[in-house]
Order: structure tokens, then sequence, then C-alpha cells
């Protein structure tokens, strides 16, 4: 008999999904925290629908002690289960087996259950908060993607949508939050049991609780929601911000999708430690306290445009994630890919000012460079195993998913994309759907077949590069995949392709939907003089007879495009000649470099291009310049070390036109564009070695210790000074490291320890950037934090900081939740750019691999083999040493 049920055990094991026998409809959840002991208890009672008769019930579970288990059916006949069996390992389930056939119907399963408030950011976990100099614990949850198992026993997959009536013991003085507003409050000497409404069905990776001290500030919308912003106590003035920004968002997407927001409140919460970004719950969103407050001084541009945004996000999921979610984890991108497009959509309707749809462009950068690796995935993946699934929430999803749908609203238009999604929306309000649900909505809509033209954008990797010739009046367009590593793919695509030929004016839209075709543009080579724009009429005579050929108009298309080199160098001119908008400067850029780094293009023909935009002004324009410059001096470094300083002496001359009309102080009224311009370029110029700048950098940093007010170093311009004083910084001259960690250990808000922290790293000195990762790891860094400190680190710290990870890697992965683990590999691993390299670091984590890094381990070693190509084949430029001398020297 022990054998056949173990057996019977056995079956359950190895399974990405839970067995359908049963289906919860509501929990009855009750938890009672000790934030002393760092401990939990609690009850759960499920209400469940058994679909086919079975002596067994699995769902899930992890790190948790289960007590006592009964299931009572509906006829009020109560079993007790003969075995409780825990598969933490791989499966991380909880097998219930009876002796006895539980029948179709309803009934209620009771489990009571305990467990350990963990250290590691994920599941019901504990953060530290000061209190008056006492350290003190708060609770908070994150149970995306699979970690509400880690709290109670539960059926924690997406599309096993419930209710949730939830209650929690508490000590009294504690603010205790959930999904829904409190229903009533029981007092008990010093503990308080707190109930929460009912709320809605939701899944369970949406549960939330926040239990702490918080001061807060709320605000109701017109339609009677009250939004509440949780702060630290004596904060809640830096919460101001996000508040009107979420009063907004949840007015443009109540209008944008004709659907109310599904709950009666929204609280957002800053909670002192916190892996990602933001978190949607239900009702209660969390965030780093960095991306909640905001502080008029101490925040910067960049930050202020980064809150709105996550903010938007945050709200948008709601609609898009909350009330209708995606059925399994392989359609995440419904989740993040939409909630991402939106959040620029919100963010332009609040700031138009800012151009966020240009810069929106950065997104679609990042996922073409992701997607161009072999080790990318489809938008939609498969997901194998739960640990895995951490590793989707990546540039794919977000940015490749967020971009394909600016590609798809700009080929519908955006009535009818607006019209379809409200519609989806509708129709799976409550309910679960996949990529296809939402094709079909789409074509009913727009009587266009959506699905397949979206299939191979969507259920296989990559994209193509269209290459673009001319002869006489036709351009012939051909598609192949274009991949980082020269290999040829085999993908066709259906691809919206757009373009102007010498003038916007002159447009032309068509499908490419074969390898490739040809197209007659003689009727826009030789139309009328009156349908030029003024613009242009201007321009005209400087861009080569106005043939300037231009694909992709405002890089709306999710493709690259490789020129013809007469083409190629007729756009040059046009830039030059300022004829094209900034948004396709920054797409040719981002293009040219591309395919530059897949060596379809030499560096030679890269960096003349760069040549073209010294009279640059444009913010989305410069800031990709810059990128560039950064990527060609880290890559050269290893590739034509003699060149380096030429290099950058040629990006300092680029930039100077740029920092003399920024300068360093801002002026009053100026455009939040042109701060964001200001700290990009001194940072640019103090990193390059430009040394007026590193000069000046250094005295306004001096005048920062001596005046922690002072107006002459703003939020945006202190990054350059930071680095500039660790580039000055070496083990016999410590100052400006020890400089900068009093002012770290001195900081008392969050918006100025984050930038202090991105800089640590970067001193050129292998020794401080030691202590710096060594710092990193002690407790005066929260382990939220780490991710800033590895950011700034740099190609010289390369070698310290891959013997440093070896040595502590076993340390890293038994503290590190998977979200913060892979920015250890990301950031140290891709520094590298050799294949010996990339050998070694391979069979360091041979025998230490493990499916929550799985994919970013093997993506970052291709990112380093990826680089050791290009270096080979600058070296074998033999042109580029006499190019850079004559670019340097030019001014």
């Amino acid at each position: 008999m022990e054998t056949k049920t173990k057996q019977s055990i056995e079956q359950f094991k190895g399974q990405t999904r839970l067995p359908k026998f049963a289906i919860p409809t509501s929990y009855d959840l009750y938890l009672k925290l000790d934030l002393t002991a760092c401990t939990f208890s609690g009850t759960v009672q499920v209400n469940l629908n058994i679909i086919e008769h079975t002596k067994f019930l699995v769902l899930n579970v992890l790190d948790l002690d289960v007590h006592q288990v009964w299931f009572t059916n509906s006829n009020h006949q109560t079993y007790k289960p003969c075995d409780v069996v825990v598969l933490d390992g791989e499966d991380e389930i909880l097998v219930l087996g009876f002796d006895e056939v539980l029948s179709v119907g309803d009934g209620l399963l009771g489990i009571e259950f305990s467990g350990a408030l963990n250290p590691h950011l994920k599941g019901l976990y504990k953060c530290s908060y000061v209190d008056g100099g006492v350290k003190k614990n708060m609770a908070v949850t994150q149970f995306e993607a699979v970690d509400a198992r880690r709290c109670f026993p539960c059926w924690d997959e997406p599309a096993l949508k419930a209710t949730f009536k939830i209650r929690i013991d508490v000590p009294s003085e504690l603010t205790a939050l959930s999904n829904m507003p409190i229903a009533d409050v029981k007092l008990n000497e010093n503990i308080k049991t707190v109930y929460f409404e009912e709320s809605p069905v939701m899944s369970t990776y949406l549960v939330g609780v926040v239990v702490g001290v918080f001061d807060h500030i709320e605000e109701t919308t017109a339609d009677g929601i009250k939004v509440r912003v949780y702060c630290p106590v004596g904060k809640s003035d830096k919460g101001k911000f996000a508040l009107n920004l979420a009063v907004k968002a949840l007015d443009i997407f109540t209008r944008y999708f004709s659907t109310p927001y599904p709950l009666p409140k929204l609280d957002m919460v800053a909670v002192p430690e916190f892996s990602a970004g933001a978190m949607e719950n239900y009702g209660l969103i969390t965030y780093r306290e960095n991306i909640l407050l905001y502080d008029d001084l101490l925040s910067s541009a960049n930050m202020k445009q980064i809150l709105t945004i996550v903010v938007s996000h945050e709200v948008a999921h709601h609609w898009f994630g909350n009330l209708v979610t995606m059925e399994w984890w392989s359609h995440l991108w419904l989740n993040e890919g939409f909630a991402t497009w939106i959040s620029y959509m919100a963010t332009d309707i609040m700031f138009p000012e800012w151009k966020i749809w240009s810069q929106f462009l950065r997104q679609t950068a990042d996922g073409l460079r992701m997607d161009a690796m072999e080790q990318s995935h489809p938008i939609e993946v498969e997901v194998h195993h739960a640990r895995s699934i951490d590793e989707i929430f990546d540039d794919i999803s977000y940015k490749k998913g967020s971009a394909v749908i600016r590609m798809l609203q700009g080929y519908l238009g955006d009535d009818m994309f607006q019209k379809s999604l409200s519609l989806y929306i509708k129709r799976y309000a409550g309910k679960n759907a996949k990529t296809e649900d939402l094709w079909c909505v789409l074509s009913e809509e727009s009587g266009l077949q959506i699905n397949s033209m979206m299939d191979d954008w969507t259920k296989k990797n990559g994209y193509p590069v269209i290459s673009v010739t001319s002869k006489d009046d036709i351009l012939e367009f051909e598609q192949s995949q274009f991949l980082s590593s020269g290999l040829c793919g085999d993908g066709l695509w259906i691809v919206p392709i757009t373009l102007s030929i010498g003038s916007y004016i002159k447009r032309k839209t068509f499908l490419l939907d074969t390898k490739s075709q040809k197209l007659d543009v003689s009727e826009l080579v030789h139309s009328p003089h009156q349908n030029r724009s003024t613009f242009n009429e201007k321009n005209e005579e400087k861009c080569d007879e106005h043939f300037w050929v231009k694909v992709n108009i405002e890089q709306s298309g999710f493709y690259r495009v490789k020129y013809e080199d007469k083409l190629a160098a007729r756009l040059r001119k046009a830039i030059e000649s300022n004829c094209l908008s900034a948004t396709d400067k920054f797409g040719i850029l981002d293009d040219t470099y591309a395919l530059c780094v897949a060596c379809e293009q030499p560096l030679s023909s890269l960096l003349s291009l760069m040549d073209a935009y010294r009279k640059e002004l444009d913010f989305i324009v410069l800031s990709k310049l810059i990128n560039v410059c950064y990527k060609v001096v880290e890559i050269s470094g290893d590739a034509i070390p003699d060149l380096v300083n030429d290099l950058k002496q040629f990006f300092i001359n680029l930039l100077l036109f740029s920092s003399e009309k920024s300068g360093w102080e801002s002026i009053s009224g100026e455009s939040h564009l042109n701060a964001l311009l200001r700290g990009e370029v001194f940072l640019a110029l103090v990193t390059f070695g430009h040394d007026k700048t590193n000069k000046e950098a250094v005295q306004r940093f001096q005048e920062l210790l001596n005046d922690r007010n002072t107006p002459l170093l703003s939020a945006d311009t202190r990054k350059a000074a930071y680095i500039a004083v660790l580039l000055n910084t070496s083990t016999t001259n410590r100052n400006g490291f020890e400089s900068l960690l009093k002012l770290y250990r001195e900081a008392d808000t969050v918006q100025e320890k984050e930038p202090l922290l991105r800089c640590i790293a970067s001193c050129p000195d292998p020794n401080i950037v030691l202590e710096a990762l060594n710092f990193m790891l002690s407790e005066e860094v929260r382990d939220q934090d780490i991710l800033y400190v590895l950011a700034g680190l740099r190609s010289e710290g390369r070698e310290v900081a891959w013997r440093w990870l070896k040595e502590n890697w076993d340390l890293i992965f038994s503290k590190y939740v998977a979200f913060l683990l892979h920015q250890f590999i990301t950031y140290i691993l891709t520094l590298f750019c050799s294949n010996e390299k990339a050998e070694e670091i391979e069979e360091f984590f041979v025998s230490r691999v493990h499916p929550s890094f799985t994919r970013n381990l093997k993506r970052s070693i291709e990112e380093i083999r990826l680089k050791a190509r290009w270096v080979e084949n600058i070296r074998q430029e033999q042109s580029l040493p006499e190019l850079v001398k004559q670019l340097a020297l030019k001014k």
C-alpha cells in the first residue's frame, strides 16, 4: 500500500503546471505576524470546485511548515488526508492524498501553516526601517512571479483566479495594508486584528500585504476612488508628486479603456527594501522609496521622468494584467509590454513637452539589441520551470513587446487601436487571456488578419534588417534576419515599411511580406515644387538633389535598415544639413552602430557618421550619440588601445558645442529636456577626460562638501562631479573615495544616496574597486541597492570584480533573489571581450548553473563572444588610425 502511494505521488513531480482536479474559487486567509522573531503563522480556507473524482489535491507550497489539513465536502463530511507530502526542491508543491475519493462538486480545504519572514525580498519578507535611531522590522509581500506559495498554500498560477478575504494580526501601533479597504479592526491589548473587504477575482501573484509605520497623504478622484501614498514617517510631502500622477493616470486609463478602475481604493507604498522597481499588487502598489518619493531639490530631471513612467506603468496594470490577466507566464508580455507602451502614452498626455515618444526609442533600441542575440527568446516564450520565470522579465517582454505594440498601433491608427483595446478589456475583464485572444479582437475590429501578420513578431526570435538599394527611380528592399553574430537567420516577417524621399511630405507606406520587393518612387522624386514644406525648402539644395531616402520614419517599426553606400552618404549630408527629425537621426545612428557591432560595417563608417552630429542639440539624439561614444571607447580599449586617447578627443569635440550652450547651472524656466541634457553631456566630458570640465567638476564638488545645499551642483550634474573626483582617486590618494563615502553616510535621503552608489565602483584603481564591492555587501548598503554599485563598474575594474565574484559566489547565490542575482552576472561578466575569458567563465559556472539564471548567463557569455569578434574586426581595419587622428584634430 505504501509503495502504491509513493508511486501515485511520483506522478506529480517534474510538472510545469498543477493538475486540474480542483479549482479554487475563494480564499479566506488569516495571518499572524511576529515581527520580533520574524515568523508568521496562519490558516487558509479555500473554497474548491472539484471537477473530477480524485484521491489527491495538489497545490503550491514553498518554505512553509504544514501543520493541520482537512477537507469538508458539500454534505459537511470532513476528511483528513492520509498523506501530506511537501515536495520543496524543484517542484514546490503540497500533495494531499486521501483514502476516500473526493466527489465532484464544491468543498472547503483548510490548512494551518507557519513560516519565517525571509530576508530575501520575496514571498512574505522582512525589511527594516529606523525609528528614533532604533532599527525595527516591517513585513512586505512580493509574490510575482511564483512566491505567493511562500506565504500561504495556494494554487499559484495566474489563470486560477479567486476572491480573497484577508485578516491579519499585527502590533496595534503598526499600519496594516492589503489589496482592499479595511472592513473592521478589533483590538486585543497590544495586538489588533485587521479585517479587509473581500476582493474581486484575482491571481495569487497580485495578493499584497504591507505592515509597518508610515505617514500618508490622500486624494479622492472624480470617480470616488480614494488614492493614498504611504511614505516613511516625516516624508509625506515627498509623496505629493506621485499622488498627483496616480490620480491623473486613473482618469487617463478609465477613459482610454472605457472601463472604470475596478477597486474602491488605490494605495501606493514606499517600501524601504524592494528587489525590483515597483509591483502592481491589486489596489496596493509597492515601490522602492526612490521611485515613489520626489524631492524638488534632490531628485534629478531623469528621476522625475522615471517616477512618472513607473507610476503610470503600475497604475496601467490594473487594467492590463490585474483585470485582464495573462493565461500563463508564456504571455507575460501581455502584461509588461502593454503596461510599458501605455505608460509612455500617459506620460505624453501629462507632460507633452518631454517629447517622451522620442525617448521611447531607447526602449526600442534595447529590445532590438537583445533580440539580435542567439540567446534571445520569442515574445511568447515557453516556460518550463517556475524559477526560470524571473528571467523573462527582460528587454524582450518589456521593450520588444512595447515596441511591437507601438508598430501595430502606427499601422492600424490610434482610433482603431484604442477601440479594439477597450473591447478586449471589456470582453476579458475578470478573466485570463492569451495573445491570440487579443489578435482576434483586433482582427474583428479592423477587418484585417492581424494574427497572420503578428505571429512572426511574437512567436519566434528576432527581427529583420531591411537592405535598401537604388537604381534610377527604383528602390529595392530585401529583408533578412538580423543577428549580431553576423550569422544568417532564416526569419521572414510581414513588415510595415514607411519611407520618405527628400522631404517628410513625400511619404510612402507598404507591407513587405516577401524576401524582396521593388518600388517605383519616380512620382516622389519628381513631384512638383509646391508640395515641399517650408522646412525642406530652406534645405533642399543642401540635401543632394532632394534624394535622401529615409526608411522607417520616426523609427516606428521594429526593424533595422542597412543602406547602400551612396544612400548612406546622402543621409549623412541630410543630418549635417539638419533635414531630418530627431527620431530619424537617432535611428540612423542606432542602426549603424548595431551593424558595426555585427561586423556588417566597419568602425570607420560609424565614426564618419558620428562626425555629422557636431551641431546636435536635441536631447534624444545626443543621448544616443553619447551612448555610442561610451561603447566605442570601451571596445577600443581592447581593440586599438593606442588610439583611445584620440577617440576620446574626437568625442570631446563632438560634445563641446552642446556643453557650451547648456552650461553647468540651470536657467530659470528652462525645459525638462535641457536639464536631462546637461547631466548627460557633462558626465560624458568628464568620463572622456576633458581637462577644463574635470577641473570645474572637482571645484564644484568641493563647494558641495562645504555646503550640502550649494546651487553650484544640481541633482542633474552631481554624478559628473562624483565621477571627476573618482577619476582622480587612487590607492595613494584616497581622498575622493573617502569624501564620497562620507557623503553617503551623512545623507538621509534615498535621492542623495543612489547617485553616490552608482559612482563608487567607477574608480580606475582596482584596489578602490575592490573596496567598493566589499562595501556594497556590508550592512551599510541595503540588498536592493547593490545593483546601483554594480552598474558603475568599468572595464578597468573587471579583473578584480570577476575575481571577487568567484570568491563570493556561494554567499551571493544564497543571499540574493533572482532579479538581484542577475545584476552580478550581467554587470560583471559583460565587461569582458575575449573568447578566453568566455571559456573561463563557462568553466567556473559548469557546476554552479541554476534555472533561475541559466538564460542570463548564456546571454552574458554570448555578449562577451560578440565583443571578441568585434575587437578582431576592428584590428583588421587598415585605414582606421589615420581617420581617428584626423577626426581628433578636427575642431
